[in-house]
C-alpha cells in the first residue's frame, strides 16, 4: 500500500510533463537559474529543462546555495510547475518559502515515496493544491 503525498511547502497547484530524475542533483552548479536547464554534465539528465515540468527528485546533493538557486528559478519564471521529493530537503525548500515571502507565486512541493515515481514517467502530471499527485487527463 502506498503512502499518500504529504505537502512540504504549500504553493500553486501545478501541471506539466513529468521529469523523473534518475539520480540526485545539486541545484547549485547543477541547474542554470536563468534557463531552468540541468547544467551538470555528469548528471544523467544533463540538458533537460526543469522549468514548467513536474520535477521528481529522488534526492538532492546538499549545498547551502540550493535555496538561492530555487528562489532565482521562481523569480525568473523558470521554476518547475511542482516539486515531488522522496525526502524533504529543508535547505532547498527554503527557497520556495523565501520566494513566497517575497510575494512571488511559488510551486507546491510534496513528498512521495520514491517507489511511486516511475508511475508518472513519460506522462503529464497534476499536483493539486491539496498535494494529490495524478496523471493529467
Amino acid at each position: 500500500m502506498s503512502t499518500p503525498p504529504e505537502i512540504l511547502v504549500p504553493g500553486k497547484a501545478g501541471e506539466g510533463e513529468a521529469l523523473v530524475l534518475t539520480a540526485p542533483i545539486s541545484f547549485w552548479g547543477g541547474v542554470d537559474p536563468k534557463t531552468g536547464r540541468i547544467a551538470d554534465v555528469r548528471h544523467p539528465q544533463h540538458g533537460e529543462v526543469i522549468a514548467g515540468r513536474v520535477l521528481f527528485l529522488p534526492g538532492t546533493i546538499g549545498s547551502s546555495s540550493a535555496s538561492a538557486v530555487l528562489m532565482e528559478l521562481v523569480h525568473n519564471g523558470r521554476a518547475p510547475a511542482a516539486l515531488v521529493l522522496h525526502e524533504p530537503d529543508a535547505i532547498l525548500l527554503l527557497g520556495l518559502i523565501v520566494a513566497r515571502e517575497m510575494g512571488w507565486e511559488t510551486p507546491i512541493a510534496v513528498r512521495l515515496e520514491r517507489g511511486q515515481f516511475d508511475t508518472y514517467r513519460g506522462t503529464a502530471v497534476t499536483v493539486a493544491a491539496d498535494g494529490a499527485v495524478s496523471v493529467a487527463v
